[in-house]
């Protein structure tokens, strides 16, 4: 009953993701769901089936000039943008976020990011997408963290779209201060001059589709944004997996 009210794009996600651990080892190391820490069964996605059809599907893919798109006019010339997932606080989508930034749960940001590509990779906006490129960490955060969560979801996307992604395409030059209590205007200036272009012939005359977790203000996004369109001969477009604005 369950799987049949799930959409395509997640019930292959949920076929795909098996894990193989033996039956003794998950006595010991019980799998539980990212969203509401229920046990799930050995082989299984991340997420339990009703976390899944929890998840709040914003659908800007299917329509030009949604918010996202119109969130960037004036802004950045973009081809397209989208965000897979409405954020409200206290929401699913904020208990996900904070298990991939904060609780070193990588197999729930690379699963998003493989049903987020799903997604797109059936978008006429999306399909001359050629490249992913994660908005980068600062080296310093990168080490405590271990991991850029916005290049968990390229690696995700990147197997649904069969695009390859580029880790390492742009640099973030200094530590930013938190953006979580500022607001718009002081966002912009803190990411005025802080992304740097690291492998510029490899994005030339690709259509690089810029990954982020979140959308708020879109300073981080717009600040990245410039920095590859620099590139010579190519194009953007713009995904994030959640949408707080």
């Amino acid at each position: 009953m369950w799987k049949k009210s799930i959409p395509y794009c997640f019930r292959n996600g949920l076929a795909d993701f098996g894990a193989s651990v033996t039956d003794i080892r998950f006595l010991l190391f019980p799998h539980l769901c990212a969203g509401c820490g229920i046990d799930l069964p050995g082989k299984h996605a991340p997420l339990c089936l009703r976390c899944m059809v929890d998840l709040p599907l914003t659908n800007f893919y299917g329509y030009r000039d949604n918010p996202v798109e119109k969130h960037f006019w004036g802004r950045l010339p973009v081809s397209a943008a989208t965000a897979f997932l409405h954020f409200n606080r206290g929401s699913l989508v904020q208990r996900l976020l904070h298990e991939i930034k904060y609780r070193g749960n990588r197999d729930i940001g690379i699963f998003l990011g493989k049903l987020m590509g799903e997604q797109l990779a059936a978008s006429d906006a999306f399909k001359n997408c050629s490249l992913l490129v994660p908005v980068p960490l600062f080296a310093s955060r990168l080490r405590k963290r271990g991991y850029n969560q916005s290049a968990l979801l390229c690696e995700g996307m990147s197997e649904a779209m069969g695009i390859r992604f580029c880790n390492d395409a742009l640099l973030r030059m200094a530590a930013t201060d938190t953006q979580t209590k500022k607001n718009r205007q002081e966002r912009w200036v803190n990411m005025q001059d802080r992304f740097q272009l690291n492998k510029t012939a490899e994005m030339e005359g690709h259509h690089i589709l810029l990954v982020d977790d979140v959308v708020t203000t879109g300073a981080t996004l717009e600040a990245c944004g410039k920095a590859l369109l620099s590139v010579n001969n190519c194009t953007m477009s713009i995904a994030a997996l959640a949408y707080a604005v």
